[in-house]
C-alpha cells in the first residue's frame, strides 16, 4: 500500500467526463489499496472568468477580495471530484486548503507556505476515504484566504507530498511529459524521460507551462521526486529528480518561449547612486517579481542620465507601472515607458556548464532568420532573450532546430 499524491490541472478536470475520467484514475488507485490525497485545479477558463467578472466592475480590484473570489473555483472541482467518486462507490471527502491544513503568510494573490499541518488528511486517509484538496489556496494564521498565484495546485501537491512523507507525486496535465519545447508550437519536440530539478526550475520560470517554478523549488527542497503525466492516457509520463551525471551529456535539455512577459523602461533616469535601490525596492514592496534588468550607460551634458529597463508578468505590468510613476518627482526621471509585445526566449541544459560555444550558437541562429535581440540574461545552465512577440514561435523552431532538431 502507497500513499499517493495526485495533482489534476484545469484541462484534466475541465467539464464533467472529464472529472469523471479523473474519478475513475483515481478509484483503480484506490482498489489497489492505495491511499489517494487529489489535489485540483479550477476546471479550464473559470479563473480567468471570474478575473474578467472583477475587472468589469474594477480595473485593480482589492487583492484581498480577489483572493476570495478566485479560491472558489478550486473549491468547485473539489466538491464534484468528491461526488464522482461517491457515484463510483468510493468514499471521499472534499476540503479547502484551509482545512487540509495549509498555513501561508498574508500576501494576497502571491501568498508563500509557511507550514502545513496535515493531521486531519492523515485522519481522514486512516478511516479509507480518498481527501480531495482544493489546491492553489491555504489560509493565514489570522484565518485570512490566501491564494498561492500563478501555478499554485502545484505547489499545493508538492507540499502536501512532502509533508505528508507520500511515496509517490504525480503531477497530471493534458501532455504527456515535459518536453524539448511546447509540442503545439514546435513539432519536432520530443518527451523527455527524466529531467534535473535545475532545468525543470528554469524551463518552468521561463515560461515552459507544465510546471511553476516555485513548486520545482519546493520540491528540490524537499527531495520530492514527482512524475509529470497526461490524465488523458495511461503513457509514461517525465520524471523530476535531482541532476545525475549522465544529465551533463545532453548540452540543451529544452526550448521555452514566455509570451507573459512585459518591459518597463525608465527613461532619463538621473545616474547616481542610490536610484536602482529605490526603484526596485518599491517594486518589492509591491510584491511584483522583476526578472531580466538592463542599465544603459550614462549619456547627455550636464546632469548623467541613464536609462532602465526591466521585465514583469503582464498581470503585474499595471501596477509597476502605478509604481514607478508615483517615485517620478523623487527619482527625477523623464518618462516611463511600457511594452507588451514581448517574449523571452530560453534555452536550458545543465550540460552548458561543460560545453562552451551555445551563447554564440543562439545568436547566430537568431541573427540567421533576422530577429533582433532586445536584452540578454544568463545563468550557469540557461541563456534568455528579450525579442519581438510576433518573432517569438518562429525564432523557437528555429532555435530547437539549430541544437535538437
Amino acid at each position: 500500500m502507497a500513499l499517493i499524491v495526485q495533482k489534476y490541472g484545469g484541462t484534466s478536470v475541465g467539464n464533467t467526463e472529464r472529472i469523471k475520467n479523473v474519478a475513475t484514475r483515481v478509484a483503480k488507485y484506490r482498489a489497489q489499496g492505495d491511499q489517494v490525497v487529489v489535489v485540483v485545479s479550477a476546471m479550464s477558463g473559470v479563473t480567468d472568468n471570474l478575473i474578467k467578472l472583477a475587472k468589469e466592475i474594477m480595473p485593480l480590484p482589492s487583492e484581498r477580495e480577489m483572493d476570495m473570489l478566485l479560491a472558489t473555483g478550486e473549491q468547485t472541482t473539489t466538491a464534484l471530484t468528491a461526488i464522482a467518486l461517491h457515484a463510483l462507490n468510493v468514499d471521499a471527502v472534499s476540503l479547502t486548503g484551509a482545512q487540509a491544513g495549509i498555513v501561508t503568510d498574508g500576501v494576497h494573490t502571491k501568498a508563500k507556505i509557511q507550514n502545513i499541518t496535515p493531521k486531519q488528511v492523515h485522519d481522514l486517509l486512516d478511516s479509507g476515504k480518498v481527501v480531495i484538496v482544493a489546491g492553489f489556496q491555504g489560509q493565514t494564521p489570522d484565518g485570512q484566504i490566501t491564494t498561492l498565484g500563478r501555478g499554485g495546485s502545484d505547489l499545493t501537491a508538492i507540499a502536501l507530498a512532502a509533508a505528508l512523507k507520500a511515496d509517490l507525486c504525480q503531477i497530471y496535465t493534458d501532455v504527456d511529459g515535459v518536453y524539448t519545447a511546447d509540442p503545439r508550437i514546435v513539432k519536432t519536440a520530443r518527451k523527455l524521460p527524466e529531467i534535473a530539478y535545475d532545468e525543470m526550475l528554469e524551463l518552468a520560470s521561463l515560461g515552459a507551462k507544465v510546471m511553476q517554478s516555485r513548486s520545482v523549488e519546493f520540491a528540490k527542497k524537499f527531495g520530492v521526486i514527482f512524475e509529470v503525466r497526461s490524465s488523458l492516457n495511461d503513457n509514461p509520463g517525465t520524471i523530476v529528480k535531482e541532476e545525475t551525471r549522465s544529465m551533463e551529456d545532453v548540452v540543451i535539455r529544452g526550448v521555452s518561449l514566455d509570451k507573459n512577459q512585459a518591459k518597463v523602461t525608465l527613461v532619463g533616469v538621473p545616474d547616481r547612486p542610490g536610484v536602482a535601490a529605490l526603484t526596485f525596492k518599491a517594486l518589492a514592496d509591491a510584491a511584483i517579481n522583476v526578472d531580466m534588468i538592463v542599465q544603459n550607460v550614462s549619456h547627455g551634458t550636464g546632469t548623467p542620465s541613464t536609462d532602465i529597463s526591466f521585465t514583469v508578468d503582464k498581470p503585474d505590468l499595471l501596477k509597476a507601472t502605478r509604481v514607478i510613476e508615483a517615485l517620478k518627482p523623487e527619482i527625477g526621471l523623464r518618462e516611463v515607458t511600457a511594452d507588451e509585445n514581448i517574449g523571452k526566449l530560453s534555452v536550458v541544459g545543465v550540460g552548458m556548464r561543460s560545453h562552451s560555444g551555445v551563447a554564440a550558437k543562439v545568436f547566430e541562429t537568431l541573427a540567421q532568420n533576422n530577429v533582433n535581440i532586445d536584452m540578454i540574461s544568463t545563468s550557469e545552465i540557461k541563456i534568455s532573450v528579450v525579442i519581438d512577440l510576433k518573432r517569438g514561435e518562429d525564432a523557437m523552431r528555429a532555435v530547437h532546430a539549430a541544437f535538437i532538431g
